[in-house]
């Protein structure tokens, strides 16, 4: 007697064993990995595999999303053989611009900054050593993180303030914990309680206030806040060639409809964020004239 084959079809019948190389559901998801998902989302909808309402919900899904369980359903329902290339749950090693690549030890390119009766400036590239102690009077400072390399993953501001005050700029996706003491004065708490990307620096912000303050702020470059525009425009411009291909000319109507909504939408945002980029260019600009007048009239450090 010969023994009976397997039937057809039993292997894709088994469950299949989790991939011991796959990071937890609960890791946090990359902005290339929510950009594959977009892509791919994209294709089906030119392929007509989805219509634009369950286009637009899902790719807001995918760019609202923070970890991998959130994204895996996006595109779970599309065959991979006709779609683009479904996103991989295996991390790749780190790309250069990683918060790894700007861990880079040593002692640091500065580790002091000093403002009596004048102003200093920390900001650009530089590297932030484990523990940075700045001293104002009567003046103050500016310690900005958002293009800085880190000698550590853990680092300390320490700031001391007497009738002065020192701002800390640090960028989206690193942990804030502020320490200081103030007497008549205060340090900034906003920024903390959120929790850091994976592998990100660790900013710990101490020292003492009297009659004056430290602030603590998150921001964006200015670089990073155009990208981000480049590719809501960008969106947009997809968005609509999208429509021009499902709609037809019998909708021609309702898509001039969505297109003058869309512009709508984005002009009220773009106004909002060029008039944010405006106060916060003329902040700076206050800033440069008094630290200018404060260095003409005392010298500064």
């Amino acid at each position: 007697m010969t023994e009976d084959a397997p039937s057809k079809g039993s292997d894709d019948q088994r469950p299949t064993p989790p991939d011991p190389g796959s990071p937890s559901p609960e890791l946090r998801a990359s902005d290339a990995d929510r950009e594959r998902v977009a892509e791919q989302l994209r294709d089906a909808l030119a392929e007509g595999r989805l219509d634009m309402e369950e286009f637009e919900e899902r790719l807001e899904a995918a760019f609202k999303a923070r970890t991998y369980r959130e994204l895996a359903p996006l595109t779970r329902d599309l065959p991979g053989a006709h779609a683009a290339a479904p996103i991989s749950m295996v991390k790749q090693p780190e790309e250069s611009g990683s918060w790894a690549g700007r861990i880079v030890g040593g002692e640091g390119s500065s580790s002091w900054g000093v403002a009596i009766l004048s102003g200093f400036e920390r900001k650009g590239r530089w590297t932030v050593p484990k523990r940075f102690n700045s001293f104002a009077f009567m003046g103050g400072g500016e310690i900005d993180l958002r293009e800085a390399n880190f000698a550590d993953r853990e680092v300390v501001v320490n700031v001391v303030a007497v009738m002065g005050g020192v701002n800390v700029i640090v960028p989206p996706g690193v942990e804030v914990v502020v320490r200081g003491i103030g007497i008549m004065g205060g340090f900034d708490h906003r920024e903390e309680g959120r929790a850091g990307d994976p592998g990100a620096p660790r900013v710990i912000v101490t020292g003492f206030a009297f009659w004056g303050g430290v602030g603590v702020e998150r921001k964006l470059t200015r670089a990073e806040r155009l990208r981000l525009k480049e590719e809501r425009r960008q969106e947009k411009l997809e968005r609509k060639s999208a429509r021009k291909e499902l709609e037809g000319s019998r909708r021609e109507g309702l898509g001039d409809m969505f297109d003058a909504l869309d512009d709508a939408h984005d002009l009220i945002r773009e106004r909002h964020e060029e008039r944010r980029e405006r106060q916060e260019e003329r902040r700076e600009r206050h800033r440069e004239r008094r630290d200018e007048r404060h260095r003409r009239r005392h010298g500064g450090y």
